[in-house]
């Protein structure tokens, strides 16, 4: 699938994408809160492209149209929580691009029939949180994990933006003994 926005191209990514999910995936700053270490090794891009996003349906590169290179990742997880995940290499930060990508993707969600979507973000990334306001997506809680594989205590904002009338997605606050309502 590919989806085309104003200025992007978002497609599945490809086995010669490897090289550019490297260079996203390995930098120490895009990857600061991101629920992974960096990546080292084009063998490690190749296992993760596999893993996370060769033939799953929400996994796509980011590209800007001039040149269709991968310059982001978005996604939706597979799983009951439909997660959205993105990242952006750092030279694209600021430019509205996770939000262009984000609207592009949800719309094909809620064509395809999911009833909500949420997103996480560490609240020491605030931006990230901007993006899924920008999005429509609600605030709904908060709750703190101890962060594998990172291993340490990391406060997330769980959003959810429902495409029909549905319950709030519960399961990170029963996942998690501390969790909470922040007066954001």
């Amino acid at each position: 699938m590919t989806i085309s926005t104003d200025r992007l191209i978002v497609r599945h990514f490809t086995d010669s994408d490897i090289p550019a999910l490297l260079d996203i995936l390995s930098d120490i700053e895009v990857n600061r809160f991101l629920p992974w270490f960096p990546l080292k090794s084009i063998d490690e891009a190749f296992s993760f492209y596999e893993k996370r996003y060769k033939g799953r349906r929400y996994g796509f590169a980011i590209c800007l149209k001039d040149n269709d290179h991968p310059i982001g990742y978005i996604s939706i997880d597979d799983g009951e929580a439909h997660d959205l995940g993105y990242g952006i290499k750092k030279e694209f930060w600021h430019k509205g691009i996770a939000a262009e990508a984000g609207r592009a993707v949800l719309e094909v969600a809620r064509d395809d029939g999911l009833p909500f979507v949420s997103a996480t973000h560490d609240i020491d990334n605030p931006r990230s949180g901007n993006v899924m306001k920008v999005l429509g997506m609600k605030y709904m809680y908060s709750y703190e994990e101890l962060w594998q594989p990172k291993g340490y205590d990391v406060t997330f904002r769980m959003y959810q933006i429902s495409f029909i009338p549905c319950d709030v997605y519960m399961g990170y606050w029963n996942a998690h003994p501390h969790h909470f309502i922040e007066n954001l």
